[in-house]
């Protein structure tokens, strides 16, 4: 026992150093950058094997047995014995390969050997000594998924990254125990022979090499065709199986054989931001002139306007033409159609003339008071055909002929 808590202290100790040297040489660990990967993992393992109580019993037999012998109190002093742990201690180690199939998630393949010999010692009444051992020993296969909680969630001070595992076991051919007594083989079905669960923390990582400390419990179940009664004394009639599984602490050690490429560093662009040289900014240019647009359009319609009145006054114009040269026999009928047609509805000017009549004021300066058609004066916004031109030689015909 004092053996094994050495060969503990001196592993814990190397593990601690190892770690330390390793975590120094970078401050922050965000991810596992590694596609694949090859790892190594030993492990401090406290087994499940409750059976260990046949082989306590047959060795208690055993000295009971010396004890009886003994023909007197000399003899019966001479005999002693040594009593198996109560805890199977052992310390597998494990290796495979590693895939990250996307960032923070992986698949793992591995194969590990499991080892622990117990071994004890009693002398008869003559003084002999006379040991008695047995020894487990598995080979899993296993399968794991891994995956690294986001630093978000849940990481501690000084940088790291946590995961999470689940394996599922199968056991190869080497998977037996071995005693003083006999030899016991165990089963190894298809569909596997147990699980695990794991928690991890990438302590330490040094170029594509990181290390890994994981806590968890794994249950690896064994049978056989055989009984214990084969390899144990007094071991009971019936198929034989055990556990190989337990509470786990194990230190893998990972080396990238395909990485990804590092990410580029923030560093830059943040410095960018501390430049002192102006920024390009989009200027947005308010033209001033459109705010004067609809006073030039205002303008233009007045102007507009006054032409359409001279044209209405060329109009009326050449209506008086006509009337000069027509037959001073044309009836009424003809005399009032070529009036009818002579007017010009100017409905459209007057609504323009109302519509920028204040607009007009303001640019112009003046409000539109008349307008000249003929030669006469108008009334503002009325049209040209209501004023009372002289009178013409026809109309002085008509009159008379009234």
């Amino acid at each position: 026992m004092k053996f094994k808590s050495r060969i503990v202290i001196t592993l814990l100790s190397a593990v601690l150093f190892s770690g330390t040297a390793f975590a120094a040489s970078e401050e922050k660990l965000d991810h596992d950058n590694s596609i694949l990967s090859i790892f190594v993992q030993p492990s401090i393992s406290f087994l499940s094997f409750e059976e260990r109580s046949y082989f306590q019993a047959a060795v208690d037999t055993i000295y009971t047995g010396f004890k009886a012998t003994a023909v007197n109190s000399a003899e019966s002093l001479n005999v002693a014995k040594q009593d198996f742990q109560k805890v199977n201690f052992c310390f597998p180690i494990t290796a495979g390969i590693q895939w990250q199939f996307r960032e923070d998630h992986f698949l793992s393949v591995g194969i590990g050997f499991i080892y622990d010999h117990e071994s004890v010692v009693l002398t008869d009444r003559k003084s002999s000594t006379h040991s008695y051992e047995y020894t487990l020993q598995g080979v899993p296969l296993f399968l794991e998924y891994r995956m690294a909680l986001p630093k978000n969630f849940i990481t501690l001070s000084t940088g790291g990254l946590f995961s999470i595992a689940a394996r599922w076991y199968w056991v190869l051919p080497g998977t037996e125990i071995y005693t003083t007594w006999g030899y016991l083989g165990a089963k190894t079905p298809l569909f596997g022979a147990g699980f695990g669960v794991s928690v991890g923390y990438l302590f330490a990582s040094w170029k594509s090499f990181k290390l890994y400390g994981d806590i968890g419990f794994n249950s690896i179940s064994v049978k056989s065709d055989k009984m214990f009664s084969d390899i144990v004394p007094n071991g009971p009639e019936e198929k034989a199986k055990w556990n190989l599984g337990g509470i786990q602490l194990q230190i893998r050690g990972s080396f990238g054989l395909w990485n990804k490429p590092k990410p580029k560093d923030d560093d830059d662009d943040d410095d960018d931001d501390d430049d002192d040289s102006p920024k390009k900014r989009k200027v947005k240019i308010i033209d001033d002139t459109k705010k004067d647009s609809v006073k030039t359009d205002s303008i233009g319609k007045v102007v507009d306007s006054t032409k359409v009145a001279d044209s209405l006054g060329v109009a009326a114009d050449s209506v008086n033409a006509v009337l000069d040269s027509a037959k001073v026999d044309s009836t009424k009928a003809n005399i009032n159609a070529i009036q009818d047609s002579a007017k010009i509805d100017t409905s459209a000017v007057d609504s323009m003339v109302n519509a920028t009549g204040k607009t007009a004021e303001n640019i112009a300066g003046n409000t539109v008071e008349e307008s000249t058609v003929n030669g006469a004066k108008n009334e503002p916004n009325e049209p040209a055909q209501k004023k009372e031109p002289a009178k013409s030689p026809i109309e002085e015909i008509k009159t008379k002929g009234d």
